[in-house]
C-alpha cells in the first residue's frame, strides 16, 4: 500500500516509523518546516524501549508531488485541519482511505445535521474529505517529540479502527492487518463512535485542567475539589453520550483509578502549553459543548471548563481571539 502521513509529529511519526520498518507499505509524509528538513536529512526516527529506530523517509510539503495514496493517515492537531484539508486533494484517489488519527470529536462524528463549527467551520473539512472514504480511529499511545522529527514513545501501542456507520468491512480489516504487521495492537471496532466517545470522556477534563494549572495528572486527581469538578463534567459528558448512542458504563471514579496508574504524566495539552503551541481545545472540549447545545443537554461544568481554558489560551496567545 501507498501510505501518506499528514502531520509527522508525535503520533504521525510513531505510526510512520513502525510502518516503514515493517516494509509492507510505501510510506511518505506531507510535512513542513523543521520537521520536513529533519525527515529529509535523518529519516524517520523513533526512540522506543531505549532503542533508537530509524528508517529512510520520503517527505514533501507539496501533496501533488506525493500523488494519490491508498491510505492517508491524518495526525494533525484538530485546529490545523480546516486550513489544510482542501490542499490534500492530490493525495485522494477514488478508493483512497482517510484515517484521522486525532484527538477529540472528528468532523464526521454527527450522523445528521449541519457540520460542527468547532471542528469543521463552514463544512470545509467534510467537503474536502468525503465521508465515504473515511475510517474512524482511536489512538491509545503516549508519545512526544524531543526535537523535530524525533519521536519519543512512552507507553501504549493501541490503534482501534472502524467504520463511521458501525459494523465491519473489508477495508477495516485491511487497515487493521497493515497496522498489526507493523507491531501495533490494532483492533477492528464495530462501534468506533463509542470508542471515540469513551476516550474523550476520559481526557476531556484532565487535558484542559492540566493546561491552565500546569499540573500533572496525579496532582489534579490528588486535589479533592478539582477531582470533584472533573467528575461532575464527566457525568455531563456521559449523559450526552447516552443521547448520542455512546453510553459510558464506567463511573468517573472508575476512570480516575485507571488514570492514577499512569503516574505523574503531562497531558498533550500541557505539553503544547509548555512548548508555546496552540492548544487543541475545540476538538476536545468545544465540540462537546456545541453538541450539547444543539441537543439541549445541559453541560454547565463542561461550558465553564471550555470558557476558562479558552480565556487562558487567548491571554497566552495559544487560542484564537473571537
Amino acid at each position: 500500500m501507498k501510505v501518506c502521513i499528514v502531520g509527522a509529529g508525535a503520533i504521525g511519526g510513531f505510526i510512520a516509523t513502525r510502518l516503514a520498518l515493517a516494509g509492507q507499505a510505501q510510506v511518505s509524509a506531507l510535512a513542513r518546516g523543521e520537521t520536513l528538513a529533519a525527515l529529509r536529512t535523518q529519516g524517520w526516527r523513533l526512540r522506543m524501549n531505549g532503542e533508537l529506530l530509524n528508517a529512510p523517509a520520503t517527505a514533501s510539503d507539496d501533496a501533488a508531488a506525493l500523488g494519490a495514496q491508498d491510505l492517508v493517515v491524518i495526525a494533525l492537531k484538530g485546529q490545523s485541519l480546516p486550513a489544510l484539508a482542501p490542499k490534500l486533494a492530490p493525495l485522494l484517489g477514488p478508493n483512497t482511505i482517510v484515517l484521522p488519527a486525532m484527538n477529540g470529536v472528528p468532523w464526521w462524528f454527527l450522523r445528521e445535521g449541519a457540520p460542527l463549527e468547532s471542528v469543521d467551520p463552514g463544512g470545509v473539512v467534510g467537503t474536502a474529505l468525503p465521508a465515504a472514504q473515511v475510517l474512524g480511529c482511536v489512538v491509545h499511545a503516549s508519545t512526544s517529540t524531543s526535537e523535530p522529527g524525533l519521536v519519543e514513545h512512552r507507553m501504549g501501542q493501541g490503534l482501534i479502527v472502524g467504520e463511521p456507520a458501525g459494523g465491519s468491512s473489508e477495508r477495516v480489516q485491511r487497515v487493521v492487518a497493515l497496522l498489526a504487521q507493523a507491531g501495533f495492537e490494532a483492533t477492528a471496532s464495530a462501534n468506533i463512535r463509542q470508542d471515540i466517545w469513551y476516550k474523550l470522556w476520559g481526557n476531556l477534563t484532565i487535558n484542559p485542567v492540566s493546561a491552565i494549572t500546569g499540573a500533572t495528572a496525579d496532582r489534579i486527581l490528588d486535589d479533592p475539589l478539582v477531582r470533584d469538578f472533573c467528575s461532575a463534567a464527566m457525568r455531563e459528558v456521559a449523559a450526552l453520550g447516552e443521547r448520542l448512542g455512546c453510553a459510558i458504563a464506567q463511573s468517573p471514579e472508575d476512570r480516575h483509578q485507571i488514570t492514577r496508574k499512569l503516574g505523574a504524566f503531562r497531558t498533550s495539552m500541557l505539553q503544547d502549553v509548555q512548548a508555546g503551541r496552540a492548544i487543541e481545545l475545540d476538538a476536545i472540549v468545544g465540540a462537546v459543548a456545541e453538541i450539547a447545545q444543539r441537543l439541549g443537554v445541559p453541560t454547565p461544568n463542561v461550558n465553564a471548563l471550555f470558557g476558562l481554558t479558552r480565556l487562558f489560551g487567548r491571554v497566552h496567545g495559544l487560542y484564537p481571539e473571537a
